[in-house]
């Protein structure tokens, strides 16, 4: 591979430049192999974040990046593969229920996950909120897995774009995490190597998301898409809602709670609507046209997913965790919930311990919040709105003061139809 110099790289994009398909190889390879600083490096991530790049620059950067390890390759299991990402919101417990109700229909779903980090919270922190269930899966593991039951959620080995591993940690503590091109190429250089034959993207909207705005959203979603479809992966967006909480149960274990209540062919209207219409993407794209709503009914969803955590240690029967410690919030009025922010609780339910602000802290299990009212609800003063749960009892009144101000009890509300607001491909 040809010698570039790292300095003139970070120039030519400081002062607005197109890097070639050869100086952003050599760039993510030298950077991956420690030739390349984190300074110079946290000095280009600066210069993309000012300066962005095009379509064919984002494209070659998701190939570097993929290039820089590992490839799964799931065309022995001789069916369709299908996956889901989400760009992570509040009670967003989407993969729990989704991987073992597209399995059913006889398409693979190679679920690799990550843990939670700020207010948004980690697929595999939900699961291992049941007892026994392990993370870490070998290779060989995975795909046995998906030969006997169709569906595994698990860790993404350290060999899947170990590139973006690293440049991901330092554009978290360089303030250029808010970058399209870098999102962007960062989420789906993982989900390529992961070798899904289809893919369908989350990409949440609102308080509560990554992308509060619309149009950031869309732009993300199109760009991401782009991608898939560069690298030969079938891939669709939707843009859904995070401007309210997810269902009526946010943390580790009571969203594992709510999962089962979905699978058992009930839970939240949203919760399903959203599970429904993903797993449609998802089928679709992978050339099949049942009718995913059929397999929650009927049981045959919740028998793959007991065999999926039985697989992996887990006893599906165990009961959830309970808190030590609960806090009811009280309507303080009389009328219509017109606000429940989900930042607010997404970040309430954080403090009290279901998230993480560095990636080594432990999470709790049975921390959590439950809601018993949704925007659009007639409340009562006094009424219950919500329960706090945590082992912690201090944590309960920095938790409240993150709720200050993100609930709202008012006159009209305009109910939203659909949890799905547009559909990008």
């Amino acid at each position: 591979m040809k010698k570039f110099d790292a300095v003139d790289i970070i120039r030519a994009k400081r002062d607005g430049q197109k890097l070639s398909r050869e100086e952003i190889d050599w760039t993510i390879d030298a950077y991956t192999k420690g030739a390349i600083g984190d300074e110079q490096m946290a000095a280009l991530a600066m210069a993309i974040f000012l300066n962005g790049m095009d379509r064919e620059e984002i494209s070659q950067w998701t190939t570097a990046m993929i290039n820089s390890g590992d490839r799964m390759d799931f065309s022995a299991l001789g069916k369709p593969t299908a996956d889901k990402h989400s760009t992570g919101g509040v009670g967003d417990k989407m993969t729990l229920p989704l991987a073992p109700l597209v399995a059913v229909y006889g398409v693979a779903v190679p679920q690799l996950s990550g843990r939670g980090l700020g207010h948004t919270g980690g697929t595999l922190d939900k699961l291992e909120a049941i007892p026994g269930w392990r993370a870490d899966l070998s290779n060989d593991e995975i795909m046995a897995q998906l030969r006997d039951c169709g569906a595994v959620i698990c860790a993404a080995g350290a060999g899947l774009a170990p590139a973006d591993k690293k440049l991901y940690a330092l554009r978290d503590v360089t303030a250029t995490v808010d970058s399209i091109p870098l999102i962007a190429s960062s989420i789906m250089s993982k989900k390529i190597a992961e070798g899904t034959d289809s893919l369908v993207l989350d990409v949440k909207v609102g308080s509560g998301a990554f992308m509060k705005d619309i149009d950031q959203a869309r732009e993300l979603a199109s760009t991401m898409v782009a991608l898939g479809l560069d690298a030969g992966v079938k891939t669709s967006a939707l843009l859904t809602d995070m401007s309210t909480p997810l269902g009526l149960k946010v943390g580790n274990g009571l969203e594992v709670e709510e999962s089962v209540e979905v699978l058992a062919g009930g839970g939240p209207a949203d919760v399903v609507e959203l599970t429904v219409t993903l797993a449609r993407e998802m089928l679709t794209a992978a050339g099949k046209d049942d009718d995913p709503s059929d397999a929650l009914n009927d049981g045959r969803a919740m028998d793959v997913w007991r065999q999926m955590i039985e697989e992996q240690g887990g006893d599906p029967d165990a009961p959830m965790p309970n808190a030590k410690h609960t806090h009811d919030v009280l309507a303080e009025a009389d009328g219509i919930l017109t606000e429940l922010d989900a930042l607010s609780v997404g970040v309430a339910s954080w403090r009290l311990g279901a998230g993480r602000a560095v990636k080594s802290e432990p999470v709790q299990a049975a921390a959590g919040i439950e809601l018993y009212a949704k925007p659009g609800d007639r409340v009562a003063k006094g009424q219950k709105l919500m329960t706090l749960h945590t082992d912690d009892e201090a944590r309960i009144e920095r938790a409240l003061q993150s709720l200050d101000g993100g609930i709202e009890i008012g006159g009209d509300y305009e109910t939203r139809e659909s949890v799905v607001l547009e559909r990008v491909e």
